[in-house]
């Protein structure tokens, strides 16, 4: 369900300039922002990189493209 949200013109700015870097639509670069910061604030000895690595692998599982992990 979508919700509209007022965000300032800055915040809108910043997300066009990183959602062309990261190919998101500007919803989506600031709906990423804010689940970052979710899981930052919620996890806060985790640096960026891990929760980022962790996401990605939770989206790879949502959408069935995990491989299998050989030991040694």
């Amino acid at each position: 369900m979508a919700t509209a949200v007022r965000v300032s013109e800055a915040l809108v700015g910043e997300a066009k300039k990183f959602s062309r870097i990261d190919h998101r639509s500007v919803a989506g670069q600031i709906e990423h922002w804010a689940r970052m910061g979710k899981c930052a604030e919620e996890n806060p000895d985790l640096p960026y990189s891990l929760i980022k690595e962790i996401l990605i692998g939770i989206d790879e599982l949502d959408q069935d493209e995990k491989t299998g992990y050989t030991f040694g």
